[in-house]
């Protein structure tokens, strides 16, 4: 059996992750919506979410997916790793990774049971 990873959680997200998944919801909606899911996000509660069923929950193929280098050198060496930023999209019924897309990869490569620290609005 292979030895269980613990990956190290911040108990909040980023500064920076706000900015980013603001930017990266602009692409999808309108800015100033984006603007204010932003401002949810960051007065939303940390939840905790298994990897695979975020993955599920935004339609995320997990076939061909790839792990970020750099997140997987950042939780092998023990470092804190930042709670995902996400979006319920009622139109489509799916979650929008707002930002963390890459450490949420990285996490289901690494065990896609693992329980994930998310904001959720």
């Amino acid at each position: 059996m292979a030895k269980r990873i613990k990956i190290a959680w911040s108990s909040e997200p980023d500064k920076k992750d706000y900015p980013a998944a603001e930017r990266y919801l602009c692409l999808l909606i309108e800015s100033r919506e984006a603007a204010d899911l932003a401002a949810k996000l960051r007065k939303a509660p940390v939840t905790w979410q298994i990897a695979r069923d975020i993955l599920r929950a935004a339609a995320i193929s997990t076939i061909g997916i790839s792990d970020s280098e750099e997140e997987r050198d950042k939780i092998l060496a023990g470092q804190e790793v930042s709670p995902l930023l996400l979006v319920r999209h009622k139109e489509t019924g799916r979650v929008i990774v707002a930002d963390g897309f890459h450490r949420l990869c990285t996490v289901f490569k690494i065990d896609q049971r693992s329980k994930v620290p998310c904001k959720i609005v």
